[in-house]
């Protein structure tokens, strides 16, 4: 079952990728604090995630910041080498953290996960976007077809927040 909203992000440990480079953290210490949009993908450098749903939330994340939000993170249960790579071609670092997840441990724990074993590529994040606040879930958006960006896009984050 997915994580819902009232409840806490689990403490796992995973890699942060930012632009001071990667660090071993928590869950907790990097979502824990503060209004976080986080946004789940099935990987760094597929299709859908690279040309349609980072790209959105890069394009609005000043937005964010002028709607109260402290922190834009991506999750995907990729290995730090290759999230650290996709960020620095997306030009996304300093304006939005990575979290690593290279054994879907945080994406299991959530109930985030999806089994892409018959893809070749194993169990991942599906696509989903969170709203957290101090550590506390307050929004789930779930994509209900796989390729498509609506419920967790940037311009859907951006309205659930208006409604906090």
């Amino acid at each position: 079952m997915a994580i819902a909203p009232g409840q806490p992000i689990p403490a796992i440990s995973v890699k942060h990728v930012t632009e001071a480079g990667v660090a071993d953290a928590s869950t907790t210490d990097i979502l824990g604090t503060g209004t976080v949009v986080m946004f789940t993908v099935p990987g760094a450098f597929t299709p859908t995630c690279h040309a349609n749903h980072l790209p959105g939330y890069l394009l609005t994340a000043e937005d964010f910041k002028a709607a109260g939000v402290d922190k834009i993170v991506c999750a995907t249960a990729n290995d730090h080498h290759v999230v650290r790579a996709w960020a620095e071609a997306t030009e996304s670092l300093g304006r939005i953290d990575f979290i690593a997840d290279g054994l879907a441990e945080f994406a299991k724990a959530t109930g985030l996960d999806r089994d892409l074993t018959a893809g070749g590529l194993g169990t991942r994040f599906g696509r989903h976007a969170l709203i957290i606040v101090d550590g506390v879930v307050h929004t789930v958006n779930t994509e209900s077809a796989p390729g498509e960006v609506v419920e967790s896009g940037a311009p859907a984050m951006l309205d659930a927040l208006k409604a906090l």
